[in-house]
């Protein structure tokens, strides 16, 4: 099905808007999609109100696989293909279908334009959905840092630089070896 089939199609329904989606086309009015074209087959919104009429013509929702499981989208069914040879009847049913994508996106919580979703860190608290709650007693450290000044990391890897002289002290003590620089140490040897 390409885009100028669609338009004659749809002609008696109104005007539609035809937009490419996925692998298809998704098919709206008043910015509301209530039909899909996907591997050559038209797909029309439904709910638990129209499901009954899909399944009495023998129609099947919408279905893909993964490589786990087949998933079943019950909220699009396959257009029958009778309805493609009557314009007439296919505009009711788009009708329909309209009805129900709008029923499902008033039933869908809006949310405003430009409001950032999840959870914002700021200095001491956590938003969350508008809300500012404090953080736990746990996480009261604004950064990273220590008490010393550096970060956890750069502690760690003084600490196994500290552990690295400690050895060669200690071997140098028992006279096994000259004074040795530790590995990575961009000091010079002589100090």
């Amino acid at each position: 099905m390409d885009r100028d089939f669609l338009i004659d199609l749809f002609a008696p329904f109104g005007a539609v808007t035809i937009r490419r989606m996925f692998s298809g086309f998704g098919i709206s009015a008043d910015e509301i999609t209530f039909a899909l074209v996907i591997r050559d087959s038209l797909y029309f919104r439904a709910d638990e109100v129209d499901w009954v009429k899909f399944e009495a013509e023998g129609s099947q929702p919408f279905q893909y696989s993964t490589r786990q499981r087949t998933v079943v989208v019950k909220s699009y069914w396959r257009l029958p293909d009778r309805l493609l040879d009557d314009p007439d009847e296919l505009a009711e049913w788009a009708r329909v279908a309209l009805a129900a994508a709008r029923r499902a996106a008033l039933a869908k919580p809006r949310k405003p334009r430009g409001a950032k979703t999840g959870v914002k860190k700021t200095l001491g608290t956590k938003v969350q959905d508008g809300t500012r709650t404090p953080k736990p007693a746990s996480a009261k450290v604004a950064s990273p840092k220590i008490a010393s000044g550096k970060t956890a990391s750069a502690k760690t890897a003084s600490a196994e630089t500290a552990g690295a002289k400690l050895a060669a002290r200690r071997l140098r003590k028992a006279g096994a070896v000259s004074k040795v620089r530790p590995s990575g140490s961009k000091r010079s040897p002589a100090r």
